[in-house]
């Protein structure tokens, strides 16, 4: 497949988070499992029914084209997409043409090190949610169905168009993911792959490396719904294509979906051009105009993004790039670390991959345990930080600190409370922790004689024996110096 280049552009479709649909004033609620509740003579399509736009929506794209650097048109329009499908009553679809709101904008992919550019964003309504199937079987063999849920219908679909820039499957669901943690983050849509609120199409062509950058004929597989979808169809479209190429046959223009079960693209149509769909502008709809200070007070709304989360973390915590990104996509955990951290500063403490290592291994221990997420916990950042200053100081032992994570984890009390209130500070005064010792040895005679015989391994049972001895508040650096001075003796 070497002789080959692929070519891959992106057409993405999110649901947006808003209260009511595009053009009418149903509710755009996801968890409405009753079909054709939310719906109206507007998104039902009915004669005479006018839609008004929703300005939330206009807001979120706008918003979403800002933070990838896009041009804002400052006059757009609403066009008619002219197409008939049973999940589309009107037989077009509310859609924008060549004034689309967001165009010429970038996207970084930080683990391939390469820059996407994007074409469009635009916004349009989306349709109906149509379902397939086997109402039973007659005299003229099987009998099927397809049932129309309007629920969906008119609910505001953010569209992102990118320039055909990626050339692996990997690179795609990157761009896919990074997409996604993106829009979550502006808080723009809630992007659940799983519930069809961020859809996926990816344009695959072939050409010999040898073409002068001739482009190969284009093939569009729809609505991928799982990154794992995104990637398997994307590497057997190009290996696919390579193959037919490679047989001296045609590949042909078309739209493909991709088939779960039999993990493989299938031809579902011939694919459209634009003036298949006959676009004109909306009449029902005015032309928008966005002002300077318009665009500004958008602007103004965005807070810190992914990207720019990933830089901060790595100079202001010293983290390293795998350590950043869980944190990058769990806005909630990456609060509470920061949160975190200021409480540790403001105790004395400094040691901010400790504080990680915490977070991201004992806490998520006790989350997965508990079956309870960090934000659902009783731990609080102060306990958390007190908890880890005391490691880093050595006023508690490592044992210690984790029975009182846990304890604090699930009852809310303090973690300052807990130690101070059972007398679990580290005991490291060398006179007490001798006086411990000595006895684990009268106790321990003949592992002792083996340890001072030079059988060194047995040394960590002696010191267990004394943590024991004092409910692991004694600190083992001194227990360990104590058992070697007097080895010596």
């Amino acid at each position: 497949m070497g002789k080959y280049k692929p070519t891959i552009g992106l057409e993405i479709h999110a649901e947006l988070r808003t209260k009511t649909k595009m053009f009418c004033d149903c509710l755009n609620d996801e968890n409405q499992l009753e079909p054709n509740v939310n719906v109206c003579p507007v998104c039902l399509g009915h004669p005479g029914a006018l839609p008004k736009a929703n300005q939330k929506a206009i807001d979120y794209v706008i918003m979403t084209g800002l933070a990838l650097g896009c041009d804002i048109n400052h006059y757009s329009k609403f066009d008619r997409k002219n197409y008939f499908y049973p999940d589309l009553p009107k037989a077009y679809q509310i859609s924008q043409y060549d004034l689309p709101l967001c165009k010429n904008g970038k996207l970084y992919l930080p683990k391939n090190d390469k820059t996407i550019r994007i074409t469009r964003i635009h916004l349009e309504e989306d349709t109906a949610r149509l379902t397939h199937g086997v109402t039973g079987a007659g005299k003229h063999g099987v009998q099927k169905s397809s049932l129309v849920d309007f629920n969906r219908s008119g609910v505001p679909l953010m569209e992102l168009v990118t320039e055909p820039d990626f050339e692996t499957a990997e690179e795609v669901v990157e761009f896919a993911k990074e997409f996604q943690l993106l829009i979550r983050t502006l808080g723009v849509s809630n992007a659940d792959m799983e519930k069809g609120q961020l859809r996926i199409e990816a344009n695959t062509s072939i050409a010999k490396e040898s073409n002068g950058g001739k482009l190969g004929t284009k093939v569009e597989v729809k609505n991928l719904n799982s990154f794992q979808a995104v990637m398997r169809a994307t590497t057997y479209e190009i290996e696919r294509q390579s193959k037919m190429l490679d047989d001296g046959k045609e590949v042909k223009q078309e739209t493909r979906g991709w088939d779960e079960n039999k993990q493989k693209t299938v031809a579902q149509r011939s694919k459209e051009d634009a003036h298949d769909y006959r676009y004109f502008p909306e009449p029902d709809l005015p032309p928008m105009r966005f002002d300077d200070e318009y665009i500004q007070n958008i602007s103004s709304q965005i807070g810190e993004l992914p990207q720019q989360k990933r830089e901060r973390f790595a100079t202001e915590y010293n983290l390293s790039p795998t350590q950043i990104a869980p944190l990058v996509v769990d806005i909630a955990r990456a609060d509470f670390f920061e949160k975190a951290v200021s409480e540790l500063r403001a105790l004395d403490g400094s040691d901010n991959i400790l504080m990680y290592n915490y977070l991201m291994s004992d806490v998520k221990g006790l989350e997965t345990d508990s079956k309870t997420i960090l934000s659902s916990s009783k731990l609080t950042p102060t306990s958390l930080a007190y908890i880890v200053r005391g490691i880093e100081k050595g006023d508690i032992s490592s044992r210690v600190a984790k029975d009182v994570l846990k304890e604090t984890f699930e009852s809310g009390v303090s973690s300052e409370d807990i130690i101070k209130n059972k007398g679990l500070e580290q005991v490291s005064d060398p006179v007490e922790i001798e006086n411990v010792v000595k006895k684990v040895i009268d106790n321990n005679s003949e592992v002792w004689y083996a340890y001072r015989d030079g059988k060194t391994s047995v040394l960590q049972f002696l010191i267990g024996k004394v943590m024991a001895e004092m409910k692991g508040r004694s600190n083992p650096q001194v227990v360990k110096k104590t058992f070697e001075e007097l080895a010596h003796k």
